[in-house]
């Protein structure tokens, strides 16, 4: 039975439900959800955790309650746990670079300033892990305060506007991650690397 682990970065409490930067957990929620899977808090895994099985596979899903910027101690304690090899590992995080709706799967590569993939780059010491990235779109330009605002636009909640787009995107995604016992890992990533929100 082939394991499959996914990790959403988002900061836990209910302060922080709604908002951009929890685009990883609200997508795991959506997917725990559609199999009627519930997340339980695993104090050893620094997670609250959530397992069902897809077509011969078993789904591990973890939200993290480390808050972001130390998301890397509750992967360390997965991958530890588990005795994982680093390829089963799927991190799913928001990302400020992409415009809103467009998503991004890639195998390795720097945190891009994420300070949540900064953490895990840090505890695994390797940036050679698979991770989903969904754009949320750059904070509007407000002079003299920008440092401000990317905070402000990370941790401020999803508009309604938002929120129909990314439902299509977490739809997208998860119809991909179902898919990746049976379909090859390439044709994956060029049907995520493609998605195109304005597509009915």
């Amino acid at each position: 039975m082939k394991e499959i682990f996914l990790i959403g970065l988002g900061n836990p409490g209910k302060k922080y439900s709604k908002s951009r930067h929890n685009i990883g957990f609200l997508l795991l929620e959506h997917l725990s959800n559609k199999y009627n899977s519930n997340f339980l808090i695993k104090d050893k895994l620094k997670s609250s955790c959530s397992e069902f099985q897809i077509n011969n596979s078993t789904f591990r899903l973890f939200l993290p309650n480390t808050f972001m910027n130390n998301s890397g101690d509750a992967v360390r304690a997965i991958v530890d746990w588990y005795k994982i090899d680093l390829n089963q590992i799927f991190i799913i995080v928001d990302d400020k670079d992409l415009p809103l709706g467009k998503i991004r799967f890639r195998k390795k590569g720097s945190s891009g300033g994420h300070n949540g993939l900064k953490s895990i780059i840090e505890q695994l010491q390797t940036q050679n892990f698979k991770r989903i990235r969904i754009g949320i779109g750059s904070p509007p330009v407000i002079k003299e305060n920008n440092n401000f605002n990317t905070i402000s636009h990370v941790l401020g909640n999803i508009s309604l506007e938002e929120k129909s787009i990314l439902d299509k995107v977490f739809k997208r995604v998860i119809e991909s991650l179902e898919q990746l016992n049976t379909k090859k890992e390439e044709y994956i990533i060029n049907e995520l690397n493609s998605f195109d929100k304005d597509q009915p």
